[in-house]
């Protein structure tokens, strides 16, 4: 199985799927952060950046699901513009989940970094 991670832009994710037929795309998290921040309260981002991240951090797919889950729990009510692009984009995001638990640091972010990349922060 392939996986490509970019940004969502709309030309690149056609052409993916054109190219490179049964490859799964994957937005990367950075870009997806920065997405997400421009729909959330600059006052709010903070708490859902960290929701955010401890979606990246969990140890397995199963795990990773149920933080994602709890993250549209916490933003439900408090910021329904953020729970739908959150719920909209859960298979984009989540992609990497599909791939081996070792590989998720290289795979979930563009470009490809041991560490991961840094969420995006409001000034």
């Amino acid at each position: 199985m392939r996986l490509v991670t970019s940004d969502a832009h709309q030309g690149l994710v056609e052409a993916i799927a054109a190219n490179l037929p049964g490859a799964v795309w994957q937005h990367c998290r950075t870009h997806y952060a920065a997405n997400l921040m421009s729909v959330t309260p600059k006052a709010m981002w903070p708490a859902e950046k960290a929701m955010l991240h401890s979606v990246y951090d969990q140890p397995d797919a199963k795990s990773v699901n149920a933080q994602f889950d709890r993250l549209l729990d916490y933003v439900d009510q408090k910021l329904p513009d953020a729970h739908d692009h959150l719920d909209t984009a859960r298979a984009d995001i989540l992609a990497f989940t599909g791939f081996p638990e070792g590989l998720w640091q290289q795979i979930w972010s563009t470009p490809p970094q041991a560490g991961g990349t840094p969420t995006p922060t409001r000034d």
